[in-house]
């Protein structure tokens, strides 16, 4: 499923060319997505410009003169920028012509989703699927001691385990399920810890953490596991780095002991048991 760093890497690959421009045309080959493509897109959007593009947790914003397009990949989706004369795929959703441009959702499994949020119904951070999540990882909300407040604070009374804690997004968002093994790996702290009995220092490391891989893994152009694919068509490649997201019984690059596997809610977590004690 793309997280947060696959989402941005969408979003810096399709800035250049979709930033200033104006839609030509809208084309909905299957509108049949998480939730039903709005119809009147096809006539609300030619002929606006794209004023900027920007990303909230896994949502693209596409911000427009009368509104705002939420776009989100799902489990399967990629959006692609490519010349509107290349010949459709199966699988493609949605198209945003651009003149000779086009943006195309390509969604095999249509978990995705495009909706529309008209700037008359007052601030997209307001709308009901933002409204509810945690802070930016990169914003200044989350930076040093105030990351380590934010972990600390959302986190207190919690008996829940630190890493079903990090997934709900509540607290910070976009720390999906590779990069919540990779991060707790970096703090040194063991995946399955209750999160309401992690100390402030604690808290600082992961925010650390949490921040520079997430900074890696968009270095890196995210991960690939089946699907993922940026908008020029190219894989992620950060499970190349990963100290120890599937690498079941391969031996730490900290310590040598064997990396162990576990489930929680129903999703595979990695984790050293030296370098990470309860």
């Amino acid at each position: 499923m793309p997280e947060l760093p696959e989402v941005e890497v969408t979003r810096l690959g399709i800035q250049p060319y979709l930033e200033g421009r104006k839609v030509s045309a809208v084309k909905v080959l299957d509108g049949r997505l998480r939730w039903p493509v709005p119809g009147n897109l096809v006539k609300i959007l030619p002929g606006q410009k794209i004023v900027s593009i920007q990303r909230r947790g896994k949502y693209l914003l596409l911000e427009m003169e009368n509104g705002y397009l939420l776009l989100h990949l799902g489990m399967t989706g990629t959006l692609r920028i490519l010349p509107s004369s290349d010949p459709l795929k199966t699988h493609d959703r949605v198209i945003f012509e651009f003149g000779k441009l086009s943006l195309r959702l390509h969604d095999p499994r249509k978990f995705g989703a495009v909706l529309w949020h008209p700037k008359s119904k007052g601030a997209v951070e307001n709308n009901p699927l933002l409204l509810k999540l945690g802070v930016e990882p990169f914003s200044l909300e989350f930076a040093g001691e105030l990351g380590a407040s934010v972990l600390y604070q959302h986190s207190r009374g919690r008996s829940i385990a630190v890493k079903q804690f990090l997934l709900a997004g509540q607290a910070v968002v976009g720390v999906g399920n590779i990069y919540c093994s990779e991060s707790l790996f970096k703090a040194g702290i063991h995946p399955a810890k209750a999160a309401g009995t992690l100390t402030r220092p604690q808290c600082f490391r992961l925010a650390e953490a949490i921040r520079l891989i997430l900074k890696q893994a968009i270095e890196a152009g995210g991960s690939s596991l089946k699907d993922f694919v940026n908008s020029e068509g190219d894989p992620g490649h950060f499970m190349v780095q990963t100290k120890v997201y599937d690498r079941k019984d391969q031996p730490c690059k900290v310590c040598k002991t064997p990396i162990k596997q576990i489930a929680q809610g129903q999703r595979s977590t990695y984790f050293c048991p030296q370098c990470q004690k309860r």
